[in-house]
């Protein structure tokens, strides 16, 4: 660690102004990136850690191109459906608002509500329907390659 005698050296010598706006500005971000850590640690709820989706299938990235993020609010109204379809990609869905129940065919339905957090099923044909007496909101976030497909249309699965 650098001593105010040195300091005072380094500043004193103009071939070495650089190094001491160098030496000031780390230790101004470190004083900031350390409060900024404190902070943090006092306002985050964690939602979701897993390596499995809801139906207990383990994923992984796609790599046949660039990694992208897309973030998107479904808003269904009361009693209307996604549609039977499957993800090609991993799907974070955090609900916001309302009921959400998702028919996973064989792997049966579950319900979701206004708080809930889930990874969805994988390759997996589903169904959503809200089952609420409101408007319901999920945020639904797809971790994909810039050329994925994150939503596909199927048919129902036989009974």
């Amino acid at each position: 660690m650098l001593g105010i005698q040195n300091l005072r050296w380094i500043s004193s010598r103009q071939t070495n102004r650089g190094a001491l706006a160098l030496i000031s500005g780390f230790g101004l971000c470190l004083a900031i990136a350390t409060q900024a850590v404190a902070l943090e640690y006092k306002r985050v709820e964690p939602l979701l850690q897993t390596g499995e989706t809801i139906i207990g299938q383990t994923f992984v990235y796609p790599q046949d191109s660039p990694a992208e993020v897309t973030a998107v609010i479904v808003t269904l109204l009361p009693g209307e459906e996604t549609g039977w379809h499957v993800h090609e990609v991993p799907l974070f869905g955090y609900m916001l608002e309302g009921e959400l129940t998702v028919d996973y065919g064989a792997d049966g339905k579950k319900t979701y509500k206004a708080g809930d957090s889930l990874m969805e099923a994988l390759d997996h044909p589903h169904n959503g329907v809200n089952t609420g007496a409101g408007v319901m909101r999920v945020l639904t976030v797809f971790m994909s390659s810039e050329n994925g497909v994150k939503t596909k249309p199927v048919e129902p699965p036989a009974d």
